[in-house]
């Protein structure tokens, strides 16, 4: 079967679980407009059980203020976390009835590694390893690394602190700032809205806490956090799963938030229509930089690089809304290290779109890197910054530059020639084959198709399946076949 044939029949945003899901509840699900959004249902933890609302990346993009110290969700800043921390009991946002919960995804220097807790006002810190925060998943093509976590590990990630977010409010923040643990964080703030905890009910802290001398908390951390999972699991609420909330308590399907990889063929190919944004460097966009062992280098076709690092300060402080904005709109505000650039598949040379040629209104953001970990400060900046419909292509280039026909480590073709998958054909990509060792990949059907039309959306499937209580074939874990193989190291991070 041809792969135009796959993406043109595959429902956008995989808005239903399947026909079988949908004609059982008697719901119809899209995520077009006009239509009814709802598929399936979700129980409250009080009440008649409610439909679940299918959310479009416009639905799920938040507009911050000017001036983020204005915020209180997306980005708030260390002015509005103090005065939480002084008395949380008074100062939290409208409609925000539990206690304040700050997930810190890794550790300040000696003596400053944590934002201090204050259990008696409400206030708790959790130091929270970042293998809580992806997973290795199928999408029914292969199984990729860094994913967003399935339903089951999201449902314990609250359970094992005793999170209800549908009343605490959730601030991922950092230790030591950095463009490297802005990424953390992001995915912290990804995995909570794709699992649709609701955007009133988390934030991100703009910049590290706790940076020598320039941490914006000083005076707010201290060596003592509620919980350090890495040092001790034993102070880990542990609350029954029966009393737990569950991520099915939620009544938003924000899985839209996920592109799969025949979103981006359907992008390349002229189906639909996008803003491709690479965060990657210079070097792995134009193929000349190989990272994660992979079959080739490059990118797709149309995308334009605009690398992470640009959106931040040395301790991981976004840019001003107006720098930003300039950014999107393909100008070179003062300090920027370069603006967007596009190969125009002319051999590999770089060059500035020049202002007006980036980003065009209207469109929806599709941004990645190597893990999509960079991408989570791209992501940052169009989804909660300028409020940008925006979709982080999850998979990403460790997974794009797979899908070829090209002999592994074990002298294994990853894909074969037939596969309707592969990406390294002149209408998809501007890539060049690598000349060293390529690590085997796990293909789990180089064919992937079924007859509901879920082409490579067995992750997205999975999830909304758990979402509303039904089941669904794929989406965890990884599986024999193809290539074979194991997940390669990801040795830069992202």
């Amino acid at each position: 079967m041809s792969t135009d044939i796959i993406a043109s029949r595959r429902p956008r945003y995989g808005a239903t679980v399947g026909i079988v899901l949908a004609a059982a509840f008697g719901l119809a699900g899209c995520g077009g407009g006009g239509e009814d959004t709802t598929v399936g249902v979700s129980t409250p933890t009080i009440g008649d059980p409610v439909r679940v609302y299918v959310n479009a990346p416009a639905d799920i993009a938040q507009v911050s203020a000017d001036n983020y110290d204005d915020n209180v969700n997306g980005l708030i800043t260390d002015t509005t976390l103090k005065r939480w921390i002084d008395d949380w009991a008074a100062n939290r946002p409208a409609g925000i009835t539990g206690r304040l919960i700050i997930l810190q995804v890794n550790k300040g220097p000696a003596g400053s590694e944590y934002i201090t807790p204050n259990p008696a006002g409400g206030v708790l810190t959790y130091s929270i390893p970042s293998s809580r925060l992806t997973m290795d998943r199928s999408n029914g093509v292969t199984t990729t690394r860094t994913m967003v976590p399935d339903g089951a590990a999201m449902d314990a990630f609250l359970s094992d602190y005793g999170i209800d977010p549908t009343k605490d409010m959730l601030v991922c923040a950092m230790g030591a700032g950095s463009a490297g643990a802005a990424m953390s964080m992001g995915r912290c703030w990804y995995m909570m809205r794709y699992w649709g905890v609701p955007k009133e009910h988390v934030a991100q802290l703009n910049g590290g806490a706790a940076n020598a001398g320039t941490g914006v908390m000083l005076g707010y951390v201290g060596p003592t956090a509620t919980c350090d999972e890495s040092v001790s699991t034993t102070c880990l609420p542990r609350l029954p799963r029966s009393s737990s909330i569950s991520v099915r308590n939620l009544p938003q399907d924000n899985t839209a938030l996920q592109a799969t990889m025949a979103d981006v063929i359907d992008v390349v190919e002229g189906r639909e229509s996008a803003f491709l944004w690479d965060a990657r460097n210079e070097g792995q966009y134009l193929g000349t930089n190989f990272q994660n062992a992979n079959s080739r280098a490059g990118h797709p076709n149309g995308a334009l690089l605009l690398e992470h690092t640009d959106m931040v300060d040395n301790i991981g402080r976004y840019k001003s809304k107006d720098v930003l904005r300039q950014y999107l709109n393909g100008e070179l505000p003062a300090g920027a290290n370069f603006q967007f650039r596009t190969d125009n598949n002319a051999g590999g040379v770089a060059v500035p779109v020049g202002p007006g040629n980036a980003y065009q209104p209207g469109q929806t953001v599709i941004t990645y890197c190597e893990t999509t970990m960079r991408a989570m400060l791209t992501g940052t900046v169009t989804s909660m910054i300028l409020g940008l419909p925006t979709r982080f292509y999850d998979g990403a280039m460790v997974e794009w530059n797979s899908m070829s026909h090209f002999q592994d480590s074990n002298n294994d073709f990853i894909l074969p020639s037939d596969s309707p998958w592969r990406t390294d054909r002149p209408d998809r990509s501007w890539y060049v084959y690598s000349t060293t060792t390529v690590d085997p990949r796990i293909i789990n059907d180089p064919y992937y198709d079924d007859p509901d039309y879920r082409v490579a959306n067995a992750i997205i499937d999975a999830d909304k399946a758990y979402k509303i209580g039904a089941t669904s074939t794929g989406g965890s874990g990884g599986g024999a076949g193809g290539g074979g193989g194991g997940l390669p190291s990801n040795p830069c991070g992202g």
